[in-house]
């Protein structure tokens, strides 16, 4: 029998250690690439339907039953992150074929690309708290790689700070688990939720909450953790900075939503007070960002910090409502943010700037891409009936409920904001005067633009298909509200 929940960690593995093999030809790459991404979306799919209709997936790694193995767990939560990433990874591989450059594509790109979906998938999918650990640094080892390959001035620079913070924080991560284990004895996620509950320690307990919450509020920058974002992900070319704007920070948003409502739901007033307070923090100081500069992957960029503070809040207020709406919308940010990233990207081929002041008049030449952007916009906004309104309905919603009406009112302001900060793109970059560019001859757009209209639609479809969706996503949450179903599954008691 085929076990789906491996898959989509095994096959990108297997083509990464493949694909070093074919380092200097590209086309077999791309094909080999191609081929295993799509492989990985359906699996993901099958994996997805499995779940919905037999329950949560567990595979014990070795003869070892859980908790003494090392535990693979997919439930709907994690396997719909798992098709997202296999969304998000197939349409960045179309745009990187015909915009990263032989040069990179040479150099290992491929297979760095490749290995860094295992880490991503790996992260989703284990029930191990130290073999997400090791699934992190997978992640990372690649993300290093991506992050340098070109070797302009600027990724030199930006890679030395980006090294240096995830250093520092996967030593704080070990430091953590190896506190956590002396405490409950155990590393399996399940066992150690069941364990805490039985340790009469709520002090210790909630100092190693919030040990976790700084390790992976810096790898999904949290304020005032998210100091390194701006200028790490400003410095490699546009598919590995969309792959880390819609994926990493997204596994440490995800590390902090599994271990809060799986591991440290205990005793929760102290703990929520602290992530509500910086939820709202990132979304301000996202906003400030997005708003106050003139440089289109900037204003991208700041936005992935507001993302993660809107996403954080309904974390926070831990009601059924806001879990679901922050799944809802963990799962549209990452779609929506990878569409915006090669949207501009495409700008930036036909402009050769990402200065906004240097852009204008393009919709007269490109109105596709001015209405797909404007779409994204939309979307990324939160306007009805676009992915992106559901899931911060649902967590303003939630907010009002637990009586957080000042972070559910900076939630909905937000939107309003967003839309300002995005369109500013929109009004100055593809309205005003046309101009002559450079990059106009040389730059493929409609080859460029199959990947975002791809996943403008499958955003498209998720808002307007929301009641179909609905009970994946409902399903996802349950498992967050009643971690006893996750428990119950992989300890099969």
């Amino acid at each position: 029998m085929i076990n789906f929940l491996l898959l989509p960690i095994l096959i990108p593995l297997i083509t990464g250690v493949i694909l070093i093999f074919f380092s200097k030809n590209i086309i077999a790459q791309r094909w080999i690439s191609g081929i295993s991404s799509l492989s990985t979306i359906a699996v993901s799919a099958i994996l997805v339907q499995k779940i919905r209709q037999d329950g949560i997936q567990t595979m014990d790694v070795s003869s070892w039953d859980a908790p003494f193995g090392i535990t693979l767990v997919s439930d709907m939560l994690s396997a719909l992150l798992v098709l997202t990433t296999s969304i998000v990874a197939c349409t960045t591989l179309i745009y990187s074929f015909r915009s990263i450059g032989q040069e990179r594509e040479r150099f290992y790109y491929y297979p760095c690309f490749n290995f860094l979906i295992v880490g991503v998938n790996g992260a989703f999918t284990t029930g191990d708290i130290f073999n997400l650990f090791v699934f992190f640094e997978v992640m990372l080892m690649a993300s290093y790689a991506l992050i340098v390959l070109g070797g302009t001035k600027i990724q030199l620079r930006e890679s030395i700070k980006y090294l240096l913070v995830n250093i520092i924080s996967s030593a704080l991560f070990v430091i953590t688990v190896a506190y956590l284990y002396s405490v409950v004895g155990t590393l399996n996620m399940a066992h150690i939720s069941q364990r805490i509950n039985e340790v009469d320690q709520p002090g210790i307990i909630t100092v190693i909450a919030i040990l976790f919450l700084v390790v992976f509020g810096l790898k999904g920058a949290v304020f005032p953790l998210s100091f390194w974002l701006p200028g790490s992900y400003n410095a490699p070319p546009i598919p590995v900075m969309a792959l880390f704007g819609a994926l990493l920070t997204k596994v440490g948003v995800y590390s902090i939503m599994r271990t809060y409502t799986l591991l440290f739901y205990h005793d929760t007033g102290y703990t929520s007070k602290i992530l509500a307070t910086l939820a709202i923090l990132s979304i301000i100081f996202g906003l400030i960002g997005a708003l106050a500069f003139a440089d289109i992957k900037k204003i991208i960029i700041y936005n992935i910090i507001v993302a993660v503070g809107v996403i954080l809040f309904g974390i926070s207020v831990m009601t059924t409502d806001s879990l679901t709406g922050s799944v809802f919308y963990l799962i549209h940010d990452m779609l929506i943010k990878t569409t915006l990233f090669l949207l501009i990207g495409i700008i930036i081929s036909i402009t050769g700037t990402s200065k906004l002041q240097e852009i204008s008049g393009l919709i007269k030449k490109y109105p596709g891409l001015a209405w797909t952007f404007f779409l994204s916009a939309l979307s990324l906004a939160g306007i009805p009936p676009l992915s992106g309104f559901i899931g911060k309905l649902l967590i303003v919603k939630g907010g009002f409920e637990a009586g957080n009406y000042l972070g559910a009112a900076i939630v909905l302001i937000s939107s309003l904001l967003i839309l300002l900060s995005i369109m500013k793109i929109f009004i100055n970059g593809f309205w005003g005067t046309p101009r002559s560019y450079e990059g106009e001859k040389k730059a493929s757009v409609k080859t460029l633009m199959i990947a975002p209209i791809i996943l403008i639609i499958i955003s498209i479809l998720l808002g307007v298909g929301a009641e179909a969706v609905y009970p994946y996503i409902s399903q996802a949450a349950e498992t967050l509200v009643k971690p006893e179903i996750y428990i119950d599954a992989v300890l099969k008691e």
